[in-house]
Order: structure tokens, then C-alpha cells, then sequence
């Protein structure tokens, strides 16, 4: 066997790709720090391959999925992941980025009142109800107190007690 003199030594070394792409974006000997310009990237889902080579030529992968969303944020009312629909669906589509200038009537997307905000209202509503038709007829030892008291003027009374 003989020895390789110090400066043809192998080093570790890493290769790294984005998606299917054959050329690597980055092929450093280890340790290494790579820096990816995602915006480069088309939004979506993507997949970093990282393949490193160690000393003795053996070879270890690992894949990593991740997604882009560099672009709007984007926002779509009137249409569920999949959600079952027939006839004709109405869109609200909004799209604003935080490099844009502000626009106050792009500001809000704007969608439908949630069902839960409709039965908050009639509980309450409700409870408005109930609670008015509750002290609508007070007890006999609170009817007469300066909160519940009818105060009539009779027409021949002179003063708003009727006395």
C-alpha cells in the first residue's frame, strides 16, 4: 500500500442540487456553508438533493422537499380545498406584497360574513330578548322602585307623580 503525499490527500466533499437539475448549484469540499437565492426559484414545491462524498469514497444522499412563496401573498375566497361545487362560482381573488406601495382598497380581501359570526348574533339577539321580555314585568317588591316605576302624568294631575 502507499502512501499519498498530504496535498493529494481526498477531502470530504459535498455536491448540492435543486430538483432534477444534473448540475449542482454547489460542490465544496466539508465543512462547507452554501447559500441558495430562492429567488431564482419559481414559487412552489421543490427539492434539495445533498450528496456527500467522505475520505475513503463513500457516498451518502439526503433529500430535503421544501416550498417557495416568494411572490403575493395571495388570497382566494369562495372556493374550499376541495370542496365538491356545480353551477357557476364566484372568485374573490386579492394578491398584495409588502414590496408593493400601499393601496388602501387592496388592502382587505373581502369575503363572506362566517357562519359563526351569524349564530353569535342570534344568541345574543336572543338573550336581548329574553332578558327585555324578563324585566319587562318585575317582581312586585322591585315594580315600584325609581328603576322600574312607571312615572304617568294624569291629565288633571300637576306634578309627574300624580299627586
Amino acid at each position: 500500500m502507499t502512501a499519498e503525499p498530504l496535498n493529494e490527500r481526498r477531502r470530504a466533499q459535498v455536491q448540492i442540487y435543486v430538483d432534477d437539475n444534473p448540475v449542482p448549484i454547489a460542490e465544496q469540499p466539508l465543512p462547507t456553508r452554501v447559500r441558495l437565492n430562492t429567488y431564482t426559484l419559481v414559487d412552489g414545491n421543490h427539492r434539495i438533493t445533498v450528496r456527500a462524498t467522505d475520505v475513503t469514497g463513500k457516498v451518502s444522499v439526503r433529500e430535503i422537499p421544501f416550498k417557495v412563496d416568494n411572490g403575493p401573498g395571495l388570497a382566494v375566497t369562495g372556493l374550499a380545498p376541495n370542496s365538491i361545487r356545480h353551477g357557476i362560482i364566484e372568485l374573490g381573488v386579492n394578491a398584495f406584497s409588502a414590496d408593493e406601495p400601499f393601496e388602501p382598497e387592496r388592502a382587505e380581501t373581502h369575503s363572506s360574513i362566517p357562519v359563526w359570526v351569524w349564530v353569535m348574533l342570534l344568541i345574543i339577539v336572543g338573550w336581548a330578548g329574553w332578558y327585555g321580555q324578563l324585566m319587562w314585568h318585575p317582581p312586585a317588591q322591585f315594580a315600584q322602585s325609581p328603576t322600574y316605576h312607571v312615572y304617568t302624568v294624569s291629565p288633571n294631575a300637576s306634578s309627574p307623580t300624580g299627586g
